[in-house]
C-alpha cells in the first residue's frame, strides 16, 4: 500500500511541472500572436490574404519559439526545485510527528507535590519541579499540568488566632505533571 502511494506521489510530482510548462508555453504563444504589428489592409484576393495570414502567423511563432521554450524550461526547473524542497520538509514533518506519537503511549499525567524554586526575578520556576515529580514516579521527564500557590505561615501565627502575618510567604508547587 505504501508503494502505491509513493508511486502516485511521484507521478503527481512529475506531472504537475509538465502541465505547468504546457500552460505557460500556450500563453506565451498567444501573447506572441497578439503582439503582431498591424499592417495596412491591401486590396488583394481571397487566397492571397489567406497566404499572407499564414506567413504572418508562422513568422510570429518561429520568432518567439526559442525564447518561449527557454523561459518555460527555466520556470519548470524553478518549480521542480520548489517541489523538491516542499517534499523534503513534508518528510521531516512526518518523521517529527511519528516520533511524537510514538512517545505518547508511555506518557501519562501523574499527581504529586513538588515545590517550585524561586527564579532570580521572583517568579516561580516549576520546570525543575515537574521533572523531579516525574523522576520520583519512575519517568525521565515531565511538564507541569497543574500548579498551586498557597500562603505558608508558621504554626505560631495560626496559634495566635491570625490567618496571615509578616512571617508568612507565598509558595508555589506542582500538583500534577505530564510525565514521559
Amino acid at each position: 500500500m505504501g508503494d502505491d502511494q509513493a508511486s502516485i506521489s511521484r507521478r503527481t510530482a512529475t506531472t504537475a511541472p509538465v502541465v505547468f510548462a504546457v500552460l505557460l508555453l500556450t500563453s506565451v504563444l498567444a501573447i506572441g500572436q497578439d503582439a503582431a504589428p498591424a499592417q495596412k489592409p491591401q486590396d488583394e484576393g481571397f487566397f492571397s490574404s489567406i497566404s499572407r495570414w499564414f506567413k504572418d502567423k508562422t513568422s510570429n511563432v518561429s520568432s518567439g519559439m526559442s525564447s518561449s521554450f527557454d523561459s518555460a524550461r527555466k520556470n519548470v526547473e524553478g518549480i521542480s526545485s520548489v517541489a523538491g524542497d516542499a517534499a523534503k520538509s513534508t518528510v521531516q514533518g512526518a518523521k517529527d510527528a511519528a516520533g511524537a506519537v510514538a512517545r505518547i503511549p508511555g506518557a501519562r499525567p501523574m499527581s504529586g507535590h513538588e515545590k517550585c524554586q524561586v527564579a532570580s526575578n521572583g517568579a516561580p520556576d516549576c520546570v525543575a519541579a515537574a521533572n523531579a515529580l516525574c523522576k520520583a514516579k519512575g519517568f525521565d521527564s515531565g511538564s507541569s499540568l497543574d500548579m498551586t500557590t498557597a500562603e505558608v505561615c508558621p504554626t505560631r501565627v495560626y496559634a495566635s488566632g491570625r490567618s496571615t502575618g509578616d512571617e508568612c510567604h507565598m509558595e508555589t508547587f506542582v500538583s500534577r505533571a505530564f510525565c514521559q
